[in-house]
């Protein structure tokens, strides 16, 4: 393999005065040559048809990191239609679904490469979609880029390490600075507003203070982003390892104020007896006691769960009388109010639903403490979460913040005799599919009667004598069945 050169300019910029600097950086840029043969490969075709080829952007920062992935960015100065014609018969697969923007996608030997024009994006003030111009040169292109981290390049063949912009510094400090002025960066995009508190959270890195006073000043430039584009990078942030740290970061700049508004208006104030918490920080710490319980990786529908739980609780405070606090029916309030923001968001329907039933139900075990449940309470609580279940275990464990360790010891070995008592009913009753003792076909030849609001009327009244009695045996259904029939106005007509 050949080495990796480093031009001294570009690697050492001149607010960096680091006699070592192009030797470390040709060190960490010799963890990208594993690429190779890809790489190469495709360097060698765009470089035979006369155009320039580089990897370039994330792909470039995680390398540095240890973490690359299968996922690889390059840019060039060849049009997308000229990339095409360059993949085509040299991938496995094709896409120009991003055409618009400039980038063809392809795969080949297990790798997703994303290979864009040189470009620049800049919105005026009325437009809600980046306006794409195409660059001539590297240095152009990495000078529009989002944060200097991102805007490190490896020209290939040759392999040269470039960093105009002491993005290799950066990383080394976990630094999110801008390649040109922060006012001039979100300028040209507002989103990278919210990539700074993603990679923030990402990759726990610390954000610039200039950039920080950018994104508080210029923070109503959100309003012109998509609903899509801003959902789709709060969707990052959340997945990411330390969603809390790009949190914090939105709501102390006032970003939150144009993505989850709920969030900031978390920080109640404090009555002078501090007689209840502060909901912003409880909140904080259940998501990340919710993410300590995952099993499978990061989910998004737990997590937008344990973030929105409390948001009913600003419109339902009540100051009681003796100075206490309270916040009656704050979960479905805020169910209907999780509703409203993830639709705005432009989530599915099944994630609007599913996080709106989770807020709604998270305080239902509450009632469970007092030992007063009956099997049958249990069931409904079972039906009533239906697939999310186990989430809701999450979610209910995690929204224990006390620092009482008693108290928090209590709340746990209860939860834990509850899971224990619906293992046991599992057992003895398949609670994971729960139904009346009598199907619709069953009742209908029962009661003489044709499909209609008769027959759902009797199934739902079968429902809830099996949610209270358990199972019965089939001769006490059609009892059961032909009792309440005969108190129906039908029947009795």
């Amino acid at each position: 393999m050949d080495d990796v050169s480093t031009s001294p300019s570009d690697a050492a910029p001149p607010d960096r005065p680091d006699a070592d600097a192009s030797a470390r950086a040709t060190a960490a840029a010799a963890q990208l040559l594993r690429l190779v043969p890809v790489a190469d490969d495709l360097a060698a075709r765009f470089a035979a048809a006369g155009h320039e080829l580089a990897l370039v952007g994330g792909s470039v920062r995680d390398g540095l990191l240890g973490r690359l992935g299968e996922d690889l960015d390059f840019t060039t100065d060849a049009r997308p239609q000229q990339v095409l014609k360059l993949v085509k018969g040299w991938a496995e697969a094709v896409w120009d679904v991003g055409i618009a923007f400039g980038t063809i996608g392809c795969q080949k030997d297990g790798y997703k490469l994303e290979i864009t024009t040189y470009r620049s994006e800049a919105y005026d003030r009325t437009s809600r979609k980046p306006a794409v111009s195409y660059g001539e040169t590297l240095e152009d292109d990495l000078v529009r880029r989002d944060f200097t981290v991102n805007a490190m390049a490896l020209r290939l063949p040759q392999r040269e390490f470039v960093d105009p912009h002491g993005g290799l510094r950066d990383l080394a400090k976990r630094t999110l600075r801008t390649p040109a002025t922060p006012e001039e960066s979100f300028s040209d995009d507002p989103l990278r507003m919210l990539r700074a508190a993603r990679f923030a959270a990402q990759l726990n890195f610390d954000v610039a203070a200039e950039v920080v006073a950018a994104m508080r000043e210029m923070a109503d430039r959100l309003k012109i982003v998509s609903a899509e584009r801003v959902r789709d990078e709060l969707t990052k942030l959340l997945l990411s390892p330390h969603p809390r740290i790009g949190l914090g970061l939105l709501t102390d700049t006032g970003l939150a104020e144009y993505v989850l508004p709920e969030l900031p208006r978390l920080r109640l104030e404090i009555d002078e007896h501090h007689r209840h918490k502060d909901v912003y920080e409880h909140t904080l710490t259940v998501l990340d006691q919710a993410i300590a319980l995952e099993d499978d990786g990061p989910d998004l529908v737990l997590r937008l769960a344990a973030l929105l739980h409390d948001i009913g609780k600003p419109r339902t405070r009540r100051f009681e009388p003796g100075g206490g606090v309270s916040f009656h029916h704050h979960e479905l309030v805020g169910a209907k109010m999780t509703k409203k923001r993830l639709r705005e968001l432009k989530y599915s329907n099944e994630i609007v639903d599913d996080v709106a039933r989770l807020v709604e139900l998270h305080l239902r075990f509450h009632g469970y403490g007092d030992g007063e449940w009956t099997d049958s309470a249990v069931r409904r609580y079972v039906r009533d979460a239906g697939p999310l279940l186990t989430r809701l275990h999450k979610l209910t464990r995690s929204d224990c913040t006390t620092r009482n360790r008693r108290k928090a010891a209590a709340l746990a070995a209860t939860y834990d005799a509850l899971e224990a008592r619906i293992e046991r009913l599992k057992e003895q009753e398949e609670l994971d599919a729960i139904r009346p003792d009598l199907d619709g076909n069953q009742i209908m030849e029962l009661l003489g009667v044709s499909p209609g609001p008769v027959v759902g009327r009797a199934y739902k009244f079968l429902l809830e004598l099996r949610l209270d009695q358990g199972p019965l045996e089939h001769e006490a259904a059609v009892s059961a069945l032909r009792e309440w029939w005969a108190t129906q106005p039908e029947h009795q007509n």
